[in-house]
């Protein structure tokens, strides 16, 4: 695609960098890949630290970030929006929105008006802790997504899978969605790195079983630590390593579980966030074997980075999260909110490893960050074109 015109694109998102979500992660591959290749690429996104700079350049693309006064649960207003979007817009070729995006209906606007076209992958369901006010959040922004989904050219899902499953996405929107895996990236695992960790978190030869992600109550970190018990009575020196971010501004389920934690803390490691690549190349390749029992997941990307680090996955059996342990093979699906079914997944890969590992070469021929940029750029040229 080099001999073809460069594009001026357009990113929006709530949070983008130093914020570390899937989503972010997701946006933040694809712009800089896309600046690689020489495209002119803008991020907009919430300014939701006051210490961040409004606007900075990181990897070859140009973050604005808006002033957020006020936090509405996961989401955050920005009273500046509408008018930085209307610049922004009618200066681009392109549009690309990411969901779940309070302001879709507002972008969708602008792009008619400045005769843009809007492309939109949806990165999941917005799905919230219980509560009458979460409900109300839930959907209003289900309303807004259908609402702004309707100006889009084209529409992204991660597979064909969750496309199926999503309230979001189904209707008269199913046929223009289009299925596409996230963009994947990450180092080889080295050795001097997992042995550093592996002294740091003091687990010796122990089997751990690790969970990357949010601490948060939509991804069930504590079906793990109620899992552990009935592992460790075959392997008693197992141990349940946490990386990710603990302690969120929107939800204290760490909280919650705290009792839980404390029953098992022997048993029990936290390493936090893991901002650079190779520490989370290094975190996958100590661990036996990785976790994933969220209730609800469009894909789970941290499945494929594991994989990728040569660690095989047990991971719930619902819509988005299913497939790429479906695809590779490597690894065990387990219903969901069923502790002892996740214990028993645990344990067949524990008991029998190499047969679910496959070598990295075989993970990248169906997830990789070329092969995702490409197919978005074909079809960012293709709406553009129209």
């Amino acid at each position: 695609m080099s001999n073809l015109p460069t594009l001026r694109l357009l990113h929006l998102l709530t949070y983008y960098l130093p914020h570390r979500t899937g989503l972010t992660l997701h946006v933040q591959r694809l712009a800089e890949e896309q600046a690689r290749r020489g495209h002119r690429v803008t991020v907009i996104s919430a300014r939701f630290h006051p210490d961040l700079p409004a606007t900075e350049g990181i990897n070859g693309v140009t973050v604005r970030r808006l002033t957020a006064p006020l936090r509405v649960s996961r989401g955050m207003l920005m009273p500046g929006y509408p008018l930085a979007l209307w610049r922004r817009v009618r200066r681009c070729d392109a549009v690309h929105a990411h969901t779940p995006l309070l302001e879709l209906p507002l972008v969708a606007l602008a792009c008619r008006l400045a005769r843009r076209p809007l492309l939109v992958t949806h990165h999941g369901d917005l799905v919230l802790p219980a509560g009458a006010f979460n409900r109300l959040v839930e959907a209003v922004s289900l309303a807004s997504f259908r609402l702004g989904a309707l100006g889009a050219a084209r529409l992204v899902a991660y597979s064909e899978d969750y496309a199926v499953a999503s309230r979001y996405l189904g209707g008269v929107l199913a046929a223009r969605t289009v299925a596409i895996p996230p963009p994947v990236a990450i180092p080889a695992p080295r050795g001097e790195d997992v042995e550093q960790l592996r002294r740091r978190l003091g687990v010796g030869d122990a089997p751990v079983v690790a969970y990357a992600g949010r601490f948060v109550e939509e991804k069930r970190p504590d079906l793990l630590l109620g899992a552990m018990p009935e592992v460790r009575r075959r392997w008693p020196a197992a141990v349940a390593a946490f990386a990710g971010q603990q302690v969120l501004p929107y939800e204290r389920f760490m909280e919650r579980c705290h009792a839980l934690i404390e029953e098992q803390r022997e048993h029990v490691r936290f390493v936090g966030l893991l901002e650079e690549p190779a520490e989370l190349a290094a975190f996958y390749a100590l661990a036996d074997v990785l976790v994933l029992p969220s209730e609800t997941e469009c894909f789970g990307l941290v499945q494929v980075e594991a994989m990728l680090c040569g660690t095989p996955v047990v991971a719930t059996d619902i819509p988005g999260a299913r497939v790429p342990v479906r695809t590779t093979g490597m690894g065990v699906l387990v219903p969901p909110r069923d502790p002892a079914a996740l214990a028993r997944g645990i344990a067949a890969v524990l008991a029998d490893r190499p047969r679910f590992v496959r070598p990295r070469a075989e993970i990248e021929r169906h997830f990789s960050l070329v092969g995702t940029v490409d197919r978005i750029e074909v079809l960012l040229r293709t709406v553009a074109g129209r």
